[in-house]
Order: C-alpha cells, then structure tokens, then sequence
C-alpha cells in the first residue's frame, strides 16, 4: 500500500512538473489506495492543535502518514513542481508551542505516527573512525523508544537528553535538545553523526560533517525550514545503571550560580567521579512546587516544608528559593565509592546545610521522570491546557541583573509551573549550526514552564495573564540590556527573526533559497510570513 502512494504522488508530481498544473492537497487524497494520507476530520483537527494551545489555526488540507523517506520526498516533490506551492510541515509528537508544526490549508507530514519507524531503526554499530557507538533511527521516534531499543540491543544510551523523552527526535534535532547533561555532551545536536533530510524540493540528501555539511549544520537547529529529518546517526555509551539524584537550596542568588557555575566548569574533569553527570536547578517562587514538581523525587508522605529549613544564607530575595539538582551516575561495580564521591563534592558547594535531599533510581526512570509528573498531571485534567512557555538564553554576566528583575520582580511569589535556571558551556555548541546563543562562554537556560489554568479562579493563572506577563520579561530584558536569545524562539515579524539571528541571518536566508526556493515547509514557524500566507491563500482562492 504505500508503495502504491509512493507511485501514486510520483504520478501528480509527474504530471504536475510537466504541464504546470496547479494541486489543490486534497487531490492527492481522491486516489488515495493506501490509508497514508488522511483528510478525515479528526486527523486535520489534531494536527491544527499543539501542546502550546495557545491559538487553534485553520487546519490542513491533509495529513501524511508517510512509510518511508521517499513518502515524504513525494508530498514535497508534488508541492514543489505546482504552480502554487502548497505548505507542508513536518509534525512530531504535536509538543511544539506557537502552532510551529502547523500547515493551514496544505499538508502536515505526520512524522511519529506513519509506519516507518522501526523498518528505519538500526542496530548499534561501533565505529571505529567515530570512536565510539551510533544507532540511526528514524527521525520520528521518540527518543523514548531509542532508548528502550539501544538499551536492549547492547546496554547502550545516547549521550544527550531532553528533560521530557515523549519528544521526537527530528523534534528535537530541528532545535537544540537541551537537557542537565549538556553542560558536558553539548546538546543533542552536537551528538549526531550523519543525518538523511528531504529538502523543500523534495530532494533525498545524506549530509554530515564532511558530506553535504551546509545542509547538515544548517538543519541542525534549523527549525524546519530548510528539510525533513528522516533519519538521524546519534552518539551512543554505555548506559549507567543507577543514579544518585541529589537537591540542595539557596537563598542567596550569588551562591547558587556560582557553585552551579563551578560544577560545569569540571566537564573536563580527568575522571568521572570528579565531577557530576547532569546539572540542573529550579526556582522555588511557591512552596508547593518543590513537591508537586517530579514528585517522584520526593514521598508524598514526606513533603518538605521550606519554612522548617534553617537559613544562614540570608534571603534577600522576598522569599525566593533556588533549588541546585544534580545526578552521579554509576553501576555496581562502583557503587561502593559513590557516596564518598558525591560527598567529596558537595563539599566544595555552600547551600543551607540542613537542606540536602537525595534519592537513589535506576537510570531509565531517572530519565523519564518527567513522564510520571505528566501521567499524574493527566489523571488530574491538568495535562491538556495551555502551556504559554517562554524559554530564555541569559549571559552569565546579566543573570543576577535577570534575577532581580524577574524572579524578585515581575513574577512576585507566584507562578503556576516550573521554573528552570541552570548554566551551559558554549564551547559545547557547534557554531556551525543554526542555534543562536548569547556571545557568553557561559549562558544560562531560563525556562518558564507555566501552564494556564481557566477554571481556578485565579486571575493572574489566566493565559491571558501569563501571556502579559511574558511579554512584560521580554520588555524588560530589552529595556535593561539584558541580551537573551529564545530558545524555541517565537517572533512575529521578519526584522525581530534577523535580529534574533543576528550574523546568522544572512546564511539562513541564503540556505532556505538553496534548499527550500518556494517557502514551503515549516510555515507555521512564520520566519517567511508574507510568504507562506501567499501560498496558505492560493488554496482558497
């Protein structure tokens, strides 16, 4: 069946490419022999909505369920060859924000939920040239599902996470991938060997470092716009059986950072147990969040109450707390020195003393904790809300000046999800790649994880609220100099997406003309507005 979709798209595109013809989507579907492209209500409303919902636009014409990289090279060859080029959009697992996956009135490439997925993913392989292991995968599975494949095909993981792992891996390929290991491993972009994209032409390209690297560095991060990622090469290692997962609080801002600071600055530490695996840390703006947040780490039977904490750190922040987590790795065979080792380095760090909490986990489950706050969130109706997230790259140099204007500031002592705050090393970041961050050796992460709650009565829950209220920390980072950068960067004009890509722009311009001439993918992004809502209107005229 899917060959005969495959045969079928070659057919228009044929058709298309030799007398013009110009292709409403939905003509794809009128000959449809194989069930993988769908215009059935529910699928075109699903893949209308994001996990942001923060805005419902007008649906797709289709939706593609492709079985292979050539069903993807066909939808996007058929749009490419008409005189009015449709918009196609590759989708996830549908957690974009701001309706990035969307393709109003042409077609979303359903990346997760075609059958591709295990025909695509390898086994394993230990590259001697690399030094080290890699899997290719297909670029719509979850990196869940990695895994749980490269754990039972050899005991290895990939190198570098998502904090949340129900993400895809094109997903996240097309923007960063950033989780408490990148201070070390760099994001999961800088641990991808190779990659096979379908370009907005509908070309099949292999590209890596050395083959095709324009594409492959400019696809990396690149938000969609220049390709579909069908398969991806990941950097593998052993996997560790166990964590230690430690947390300690701060009162005082400057300390916090600083010892979050020195932690990343041991990534080249001669040997593991002399430095931790993930480093990561939260703001505790309510007292509540620290144990509904990844309540899996603390017992519900055994809440910890900020108040009873002795504080010889002098809180000059209103109340404000800041949490610093981090995790050691190990297996049996080290499990005898780790509580030594992870003593030797908490030493070296100044929290409240009386606040120290730790917890022992397999490593499986210490990395999909976020999926068990999710099933509990789910169970409670709270899951399918809006989730007006804003996440920021703030200069190590300007993160106290964010500190008292945002946390002490703008937000007061209320918020209605996690906040994060942990530093990165730039120099683990491909410059070549499509990611801008700040022109800092170090820059933190600042994501604000809200989630607007219309039926709890509080006004300042109200998306319309939080939304201000994003705004207003924008206004003032741009007020007071503060030079962030988005990540899973949102702007509404075309001079704000130069400005946020700075000298990067001009190369961004130039490879979405190489690889994608007729704007057609990733309109949802709106970096090429005018464009895409050109060809977004042609369908309906």
């Amino acid at each position: 069946m899917a060959q005969n979709m495959v045969l079928l798209l070659f057919v228009i595109y044929r058709l298309i490419s030799t007398v013009g013809l110009t292709v409403d989507p939905t003509a794809l579907l009128r000959l449809n022999p194989g069930g993988q492209l769908s215009t059935d209500p529910s699928d075109l409303d699903s893949a209308s909505w994001d996990f942001g919902g923060l805005s419902r636009a007008a649906p797709p014409a289709a939706v593609v369920r492709p079985s292979s990289a050539a069903d993807v090279s066909a939808v996007l060859r058929a749009s490419h060859a008409s005189a009015r080029a449709f918009p196609v959009s590759a989708r996830g697992h549908g957690h974009s924000i701001n309706g990035q996956a969307r393709a109003p009135g042409g077609v979303v490439v359903d990346m997760h939920h075609g059958v591709a997925s295990r025909a695509a993913r390898g086994i394993p392989v230990f590259s001697p040239s690399l030094g080290g292991y890699y899997v290719d995968v297909w670029g719509g599975d979850l990196w869940i599902d990695v895994l749980n494949w490269t754990l039972s095909n050899g005991g290895l993981a990939p190198k570098s996470w998502t904090d949340y792992l129900y993400l895809t891996v094109g997903g996240t390929l097309s923007n960063a991938g950033i989780s408490g290991q990148a201070f070390h491993h760099g994001p999961q972009i800088s641990n991808v060997y190779e990659l096979d994209v379908v370009t907005g032409k509908g070309d099949m390209v292999t590209c890596s470092e050395k083959e095709n690297p324009e594409l492959f560095f400019g696809v990396l991060g690149g938000l969609g716009q220049f390709g579909i990622i069908t398969r991806a090469r990941i950097a593998l290692e052993p996997a560790p059986q166990r964590v230690r997962w430690i947390r300690v609080l701060y009162s005082n801002f400057t300390a916090f950072t600083k010892d979050q600071e020195h932690l990343i600055s041991l990534h080249g530490a001669a040997h593991q147990s002399q430095r931790f695996d993930y480093v990561e840390g939260f703001v505790i703006v309510d007292e509540g969040l620290i144990n509904n947040w990844r309540s899996s780490f603390f017992s519900p039977r055994n809440p910890v109450k900020i108040s009873s904490l002795g504080d010889n750190n002098n809180n000059n922040n209103g109340g404000i707390f800041y949490c610093l987590e981090m995790t050691r790795n190990y297996d049996e065979s080290t499990a005898g020195s780790i509580d030594q080792e992870v003593e030797a380095l908490l030493k070296e760090l100044e929290f409240i003393p009386t606040s120290v909490f730790t917890t022992d986990l397999p490593y499986v489950d210490f990395l999909d904790r976020v999926h068990k706050a999710e099933l509990k969130l789910r169970a409670k109706g709270l899951w399918e809300v809006a989730h007006p997230w804003l996440n920021l790259f703030v200069p190590a140099s300007q993160i106290a000046d964010f500190d008292r204007g945002v946390f002490a500031g703008i937000l007061g002592n209320k918020t209605t999800g996690p906040i994060l705050i942990y530093p990165m090393n730039k120099h683990k970041w491909d410059e070549r790649s499509s990611v801008v961050t700040p022109d800092e050796e170090v820059f933190y992460l600042v994501a604000l994880l809200r989630s607007a709650l219309p039926d709890s009565g509080e006004s300042t829950q109200s998306l319309e609220y939080l939304s201000k209220q994003n705004q207003q920390i924008l206004d003032f980072c741009d007020e007071s100099g503060i030079e962030v950068k988005q990540y899973l960067p949102h702007y509404r004009t075309q001079s704000d997406w130069a400005r946020h890509f700075g000298p990067k722009w001009e190369r961004f311009l130039r490879l979405k003309s190489e690889f994608d001439p007729k704007f057609i993918l990733g309109t949802g992004q709106g970096i090429f507005q005018s464009i895409s809502s050109i060809s977004s209107s042609s369908f309906s005229s």
